[in-house]
């Protein structure tokens, strides 16, 4: 008996040592992957919970006067926002000031090959316009295909050079492809942190033709996102048949069996065709369309997909059909994000699942200040169920 007690104490002695070891070899931190190994994801149902989890919404508001000239001397108290008829406290209130990141999607197809050499001139305009000193600006192309031609920078001179190089390749054009693009990148910027729990604002401008062909994402899909990310989108819709018009006649152009503006094709009975009746037509509840795209993830008749994407997002949408240049578009862009209030709210969130669907947003003005004002604001947002 007394033997096996001492050659106990010696086993146990061994295996404190040999635990100590393997202690002292252990590394700090995460094990990092074998060369070849796949790096594990995030589960799908994970994602969608988490994408589903909305805590803080943000509405930019524009407020103008009965001559359309935009109103920024409102204070917080002036404004009443509710969500799904539930008044909302509002947690952050800002004119105009917040730190903006931008994503510009500029259409690369050979489409717009008239309009080219004025895409290229547009990146000063950007910069001092829309940009101003303190925001980021990332670019990206898209034709058959999305590339980014420039990264998030503050600097002027390399987003004006990116509009410098743009070229055309091809005649393809998948809009929500890089719509989806501009909404992922601007996802990761300006996030809220514990210092400053309220994200800056994040903002994708569209410049292209109200077309797409051969996009693997959904203009639904987009605006889904792009509300749970509170993006804006603006956009300016080219117009090739102004394009054309403006260019320099070539040699071997197509004789116009028309005069400009004026459509070919067979308009209602009895009625003329004329540059005004050939444009897109309006009337259309765009915010009741919206809703709809955003609750069903549907695409949408590509003629209105900007005017969209705009009205879902509470951003504007500027047309260079008729009349109004890509320059003064722009510009109008810049004042209009430069006067906007941003207002954010947490609605508050249930654990039984009473929450998910289409929230209703309501932005409104206190009695004695809203007489003879128009506001324009974002309809609402989209919370997807948890896929099973």
């Amino acid at each position: 008996m007394s033997a096996t007690i001492p050659i106990r104490l010696a086993c146990l002695a061994a295996l404190l040592v040999s635990g100590t070891s393997l202690l002292a070899q252990a590394p700090e931190g995460p094990l990092a992957p074998h060369p070849g190994t796949p790096i594990q994801q995030t589960p799908p149902e994970i994602l969608a919970k988490l994408t589903a989890r909305v805590t803080l919404i943000t509405t930019p508001v524009t407020v103008r006067d009965p001559g359309g000239a935009m109103i920024h001397s409102l204070d917080q108290q002036d404004f009443v926002i509710t969500d799904n008829g539930t008044a909302q406290k509002i947690t952050h209130f800002e004119v105009g000031g917040d730190p903006l990141s931008i994503v510009v999607a500029v259409e690369t197809s050979t489409r717009i090959d008239p309009m080219l050499p004025q895409l290229r001139r547009l990146g000063i305009l950007f910069t001092e316009q829309v940009m101003g000193p303190e925001a980021e600006a990332a670019v990206i192309g898209f034709d058959d295909s999305v590339r980014r031609l420039e990264g998030f920078t503050r600097s002027h001179e390399s987003v004006a050079a990116a509009f410098a190089g743009l070229k055309t390749t091809d005649s393809g054009h998948r809009l929500f492809d890089a719509m989806a693009e501009g909404v992922a990148m601007l996802t990761d910027r300006r996030k809220p942190t514990t210092e400053n729990p309220v994200p800056g604002r994040r903002v994708l401008l569209v410049i292209s033709e109200a077309l797409d062909s051969g996009s693997e994402t959904r203009l639904g899909e987009v605006l889904r996102q792009a509300q749970l990310q509170n993006v804006t989108i603006f956009s300016i819709g080219l117009s090739t048949i102004r394009g054309e018009l403006q260019s320099k006649p070539r040699d071997n152009a197509p004789v116009p069996i028309a005069p400009p503006g004026i459509s070919t094709l067979p308009g209602p009975p009895g009625t003329v065709p004329t540059p005004s009746n050939t444009a897109p037509p309006s009337g259309v509840d765009l915010i009741a369309l919206a809703q709809v795209i955003v609750q069903q993830a549907k695409s949408a008749e590509t003629k209105r997909a900007l005017e969209l994407a705009a009205v879902a997002t509470g951003g504007s949408y500027y047309s260079s059909f008729k009349g109004r240049s890509i320059e003064s578009g722009l510009d109008e862009i810049g004042g209009e994000l430069h006067s906007q209030y941003m207002i954010s709210y947490s609605p508050p969130r249930s654990d039984d699942g009473s929450d998910f669907g289409y929230h209703k947003i309501s932005v409104t003005l206190v009695p004695d200040k809203s007489q003879g004002k128009k506001i324009s604001s974002r309809p609402g947002y989209y919370i997807p169920p948890p896929s099973n």
